[in-house]
């Protein structure tokens, strides 16, 4: 069944109308100039809410319970993309994915991180937050991607690195740390998607990258809205108020700078067109692969530290 924020009740009467009108001309019953109009309303309502939406309704479509995976996503982004397992220490960490695939004519090798669409997957996968061991099975990708010269892709969408006893034990921090400082170094072209949630170390630890491009509804922070909310005001019902000041949408994050990019989603989110969405994603990444591939290999690395050390200048 569709799933409607309170802000999208606007929408929901005007689909359910048109869905009725298309049961109704489905059985013979001429009501397409009926049907046309209607349409038309719906579109212009959409068009009013979803070019409006303020940056904790953003958070909301973010975490849409509809909202597709990176595994509904990749079979329109790569082609004959093959897994390839385990960070060859303690396992494989299943809210991490690695592997490689093509893109057009070029080979990339990628990091991505999982969430499950079912409660049973979202438990197997961690609910998307990485142990240290995923974070360390990402780097021996990327030490084999600048073994082979292979561009990096990585798909980013968690809402944060595990904070669980077991992964602080098996230095979770270090893990980020070092993926953040052998990223920084790499001389191989790294882009990197931010699909749905963004949060904290735990995002940043797959995006040291030369390009970063967000999807439309996606949200990229230091800390969740609850979470600023319940150290700023020690209460975590001000979400609201603590997303507008973190600055954490796309249109925001690229007037600071900090992402180079806006990919552009269906009217509504991306669960209501999935295959577009996916090409869309594609379309911008072979944009940047092309222009990253004319740029020469020693001055990534050193373009890269720059870039994330002039951020807040």
């Amino acid at each position: 069944m569709p799933f409607y924020y309170d802000f999208e009740h606007p929408i929901e009467s005007l689909e359910e109308d048109v869905e009725k009108l298309n049961a109704r001309n489905a059985q013979g019953e001429d009501v397409r100039e009926k049907l046309e109009k209607l349409r038309a309303r719906l579109d212009e309502k959409k068009r009013d809410v979803y070019s409006n939406l303020t940056a904790w309704q953003k958070v909301q479509m973010a975490r849409h319970p509809m909202r597709p995976t990176v595994l509904q996503i990749l079979p329109h982004v790569i082609d004959d993309f093959l897994e390839l397992h385990g960070d060859r220490g303690f396992r494989d960490d299943p809210a991490v994915m690695t592997g490689m695939g093509r893109l057009g004519g070029r080979t990339l090798l990628m990091a991505i991180q999982v969430r499950g669409k079912t409660t049973q997957e979202n438990i197997r996968r961690n609910f998307g937050m990485p142990h240290p061991e995923g974070y360390r099975k990402s780097l021996r990708i990327f030490q084999t991607a600048e073994r082979l010269a292979c561009p990096i892709l990585t798909l980013v969408d968690t809402p944060g690195a595990y904070p669980g006893l077991a992964a602080e034990e098996r230095g979770q921090a270090e893990a980020i740390a070092r993926n953040l400082l052998e990223m920084s170094r790499l001389n191989v072209p790294i882009v990197t998607v931010i699909l749905s949630e963004g949060g904290s170390g735990g995002a940043l630890g797959l995006a040291v990258a030369d390009r970063v491009y967000m999807l439309e509804n996606a949200v990229y922070s230091v800390i969740s809205p609850e979470g600023c909310a319940a150290i700023l005001w020690k209460d975590a019902a001000r979400a609201a108020e603590a997303a507008s000041a973190l600055k954490l949408t796309a249109d925001e994050l690229l007037k600071l700078g900090v992402i180079d990019g806006i990919v552009p989603e269906p009217m509504g989110g991306a669960h209501r067109d999935v295959i577009t969405c996916g090409k869309e994603i594609r379309r911008t990444l072979e944009t940047a692969f092309e222009d990253l591939s004319r740029e020469p290999a020693l001055e990534l690395g050193k373009r890269r530290r720059m870039r994330f050390r002039t951020f807040g200048g």
